[in-house]
C-alpha cells in the first residue's frame, strides 16, 4: 500500500501524551514493531566479539552504550545513525584490547554481524498469525531499514510487512515523540489506531506517552519497571500476542 501522497511535515508533539481512549488496545489497525531484540536475536553478536579477540560480554555493554548515546542525542534535539554511533563506540570499546586483527577490520567484522542475525523462534509463526488477522504490520527501528530488510527476508516473513521504517528518516531516535509521530504519519493513522510492539520498557513508555497502545513482549518472564508507563498488553511471545489480539 502506497502512502507517498501523505504530507511529510513532522506531526505536532502537542497531540495527547496522556492516557487516551484507544477504543480497546486489543483492536489496533496498525502494529508497529521494534526490530533490535524484539524481532532479532542479537546473541550471536557476542561470538563476533570473541572472533576478534574481545570478551563476549562486551557485546551487551556496547549495545547498551549505543542506545544510551542515541537517547542522549535525541534529548538535545540531535541525531546520528545507529551504524555511526555503533562503529564509534566499538572503536572506543575495543581500544587497548589484545585483538587478533586490525581495529578497523574488527569493527567491520562485528558490524557485519547485523546482516546475519536470526529472528527469535516465536517470530515467524507469531508474525504469520498477526498478519492473518488483517492487521497492518510495519517496523520502526532505531537501526537502518536495510538491516530490518535482511532480517525479515532471511526469516521468510518480509511479505507480511507493509513498510520498514527507521528513525533515521524521523530525525529523532525512539523514544522521542517525533519518532512515533513519523511512523503514524507515514502510515496514515491516528495514535489511538496503532499499537507499538517491543521488548524494551523504554520503548513502551515512549509510545504510550505519544498516545499509542502498547504491547510488551516479555520472553524472559521478568518484572516490568514501575517507573515507566505500563503496557496495555503483556505477552510471553508474538504467538501469545496474536492469541490476545
Amino acid at each position: 500500500m502506497s502512502h507517498e501522497n501523505l504530507p511529510h511535515e513532522p506531526l505536532s508533539v502537542d497531540h495527547p501524551v496522556g492516557p487516551v481512549d484507544t477504543g480497546g488496545p486489543q483492536s489496533p489497525r496498525l502494529l508497529i514493531f521494534d526490530v533490535n531484540e524484539t524481532l532479532s536475536d542479537m546473541s550471536p553478536l557476542a561470538e563476533r566479539f570473541e572472533d576478534v579477540g574481545a570478551p563476549a560480554h562486551l557485546a551487551v555493554t556496547w549495545f547498551s552504550g549505543v542506545l544510551r548515546d542515541g537517547f542522549a542525542l535525541a534529548a538535545v534535539g540531535a541525531s546520528h545513525s545507529f551504524a555511526h554511533i555503533a562503529a564509534e563506540l566499538l572503536d572506543v570499546g575495543l581500544h587497548g584490547l589484545p585483538l587478533n586483527r586490525e581495529p578497523a577490520e574488527a569493527i567491520s567484522h562485528i558490524m557485519d554481524g547485523f546482516a546475519e542475525l536470526p529472528v527469535h523462534d516465536d517470530v515467524p509463526d507469531g508474525i504469520g498469525a498477526l498478519g492473518g488477522r488483517g492487521i497492518r504490520l510495519v517496523t520502526l527501528s532505531n537501526g537502518s531499514a536495510s538491516v530490518a530488510e535482511a532480517l525479515l527476508k532471511h526469516a521468510g516473513i518480509r511479505g507480511h510487512f507493509e513498510r520498514l521504517l527507521t528513525v533515521e528518516d524521523a530525525g529523532r531516535w525512539k523514544p522521542a515523540p517525533e519518532s512515533y509521530g513519523y511512523a503514524l504519519q507515514e502510515c496514515g493513522v491516528e495514535p489511538q489506531e496503532a499499537m507499538l510492539v517491543a521488548v524494551h520498557p523504554w520503548d513502551i513508555d515512549g509510545a504510550s506517552r505519544a498516545g499509542l497502545a502498547t504491547a510488551w513482549v516479555n520472553r524472559p518472564g521478568g518484572p516490568y519497571p514501575d517507573h515507566f508507563r505500563a503496557p496495555d498488553v503483556t505477552a510471553a511471545s508474538l504467538i501469545n500476542l496474536a492469541d490476545q489480539l
